[in-house]
């Protein structure tokens, strides 16, 4: 280890926990904002902030298809990361990433309404990983994925790399859990909605900086809020203090 290594490790970890406990903010704003504010029907919605639950559905007959196992869906996300050699250790590094989404349809048994996708916190598990090594190829819809976007998988004479595959996608008919605004629906011309909530598109609102969709139920994501916010205040402070006392030791300052 060099000489400064420590000082450049303890000014890391520094900064890491100072990042850890100011998010340890957003994440109680978070939570606080789901425990308080309550679930909305879709056939009562109100313009503004709600929270509304159900279950997603085509906007239109041409759904996005993941980009592994070829599924239908609304939103999906990939990456594509190596097992690379870093100094004196590995890690996984990111090659290639991408997400896309079109609009649809949040469904209760009181109605639908019309969601916009783009700008939100989209929160969902992994659905597929795949994985190539030497002596195993990805699967067939991998590769000519990999193929298609000009990605190698391949290292020195033909062997494989050692490959992770990830995708995450929100199928038809998988739970939606949302917070975001309810605003006006532009697709609707004003005066020809049948229904009220014919009117409304959930979007990101403009001066919101909350937009959340998960396809886990309220009570899982604010379990998962509160052992955020315990890592951001009490993880980021520890970390913080112990790396901040160690610079003022090895500075000479304390």
């Amino acid at each position: 280890m060099g000489k400064g290594e420590p000082l450049i490790y303890g000014i890391f970890g520094l900064v890491v926990g100072l990042i850890l406990f100011v998010k340890g903010f957003f994440w109680l704003k978070q939570k606080r904002l789901i425990e308080n504010i309550p679930t909305s029907k879709v056939r009562s919605l109100a313009m503004g902030l709600v929270e509304i639950s159900g279950e997603a559905k085509l906007a239109d007959k041409h759904a996005l298809k993941s980009p592994f196992s070829n599924k239908d869906c609304v939103y999906y996300k990939y990456t594509v990361e190596e097992y690379c050699k870093q100094g004196k250790s590995h890690k996984w590094v990111t090659r290639k990433k991408g997400a896309e989404s079109v609009n649809f349809y949040l469904k209760d048994a009181t109605g639908a309404v019309l969601v916009d996708p783009k700008g939100a916190n989209i929160d969902i598990p992994a659905d597929n990983e795949f994985k190539s090594k030497w002596g195993r190829d990805p699967p067939a819809v991998v590769m000519n994925f990999l193929k298609a976007k000009n990605i190698s998988f391949e290292g020195f004479f033909g062997a494989n790399k050692t490959m992770r595959y990830r995708e995450y996608f929100l199928a038809p008919k998988d739970k939606v859990y949302l917070m975001g605004t309810a605003g006006k629906n532009p697709f609707v011309k004003e005066g020809t909605a049948v229904n009220n909530v014919d009117n409304i598109m959930m979007q990101k609102g403009k001066n919101e900086k909350f937009y959340f969709i998960s396809d886990s139920g309220e009570k899982h994501i604010l379990e998962k809020l509160k052992w955020l916010v315990i890592l951001g205040f009490f993880g980021g402070g520890i970390l913080s203090v112990v790396c901040l006392i160690f610079i003022l030791f090895y500075l000479a300052l304390f």
